[in-house]
């Protein structure tokens, strides 16, 4: 049996981690979350879901997930769905992201966010330029054909394995294609749905000061691994 563990970093998520974990348990053996060090009951909801609760109160998005990526883990996990806690990704588009990961046709799928499986005011102005302008920048600097930095992925944990990532914060997705690329790893990418959060702020486009920081580091992340996968192609 393929074990798959979808894990879920969470911020003051508690308007929304509920119907996150029972919407994705369907298709999944387990639901982790990684309570990263919330103010409000993302935790306690998050349990009562029904969802195994790690926390990790070091803030961080590549904290979370790698924090994530341990728990399932010991959990014998062969394929690890990553989807973010505000309900943007919808688990519907679960079977897509997994599938080509599951019949061995891939190491990693993106489920890649399109103009027109978007709700209105579900991206904002920030997002849809950062996520447009990262790709860009991979596919001049490495010749990586990326079309979005997408939340909502699919991991064997063979690739994660391979990759060994290291980034504990905006980085981390980043790192992940990056070495991905690198590698030669398969990699798909398969257009999934977009939501407007029901309720809360993004934490990184919702103000200046986190637009302007996570832009900072996608750009240094990305300028650091083609400086790698360009002058030291051998390391990791």
């Amino acid at each position: 049996m393929t074990v798959i563990v979808a894990v879920v970093p969470a911020l003051d998520e508690e308007a929304n981690i509920g119907g996150v974990v029972t919407g994705i348990a369907r298709y999944v053996h387990q639901v982790v979350v990684v309570d990263n060090g919330s103010a409000d009951r993302t935790a306690a909801c998050a349990a009562e879901a029904g969802a195994d609760v790690v926390i990790e109160p070091r803030r961080g998005y590549g904290r979370a997930c790698l924090a994530g990526i341990e728990r399932a883990r010991t959990l014998q996990a062969d394929i690890v769905l990553f989807l973010d806690g505000d309900g943007s990704d919808d688990p519907a588009d679960a079977p897509r992201v997994l599938q080509e990961v599951l019949v061995d046709r891939a190491d990693i799928t993106l489920g890649n966010r399109t103009r027109e499986l978007t709700d209105r005011g579900a991206m904002t102005s920030v997002q849809r330029f950062g996520n447009w302008f990262a790709p860009l920048l991979m596919r001049l600097a490495v010749g990586a054909r990326y079309r979005d930095m997408p939340p909502f992925k699919a991991c064997s944990m063979r690739a994660l394995d391979q990759l060994g990532l290291k980034d504990t914060g905006h980085g981390f997705t980043i790192e992940l294609m990056m070495k991905a690329h690198r590698h030669r790893l398969r990699v798909e990418q398969v257009s999934v749905r977009c939501h407007a959060r029901k309720a809360g702020v993004s934490k990184v486009s919702g103000n200046l000061r986190g637009a302007t920081r996570a832009a900072f580091k996608i750009t240094s992340s990305i300028a650091r691994h083609t400086v790698r996968y360009r002058y030291a192609p051998d390391r990791p």
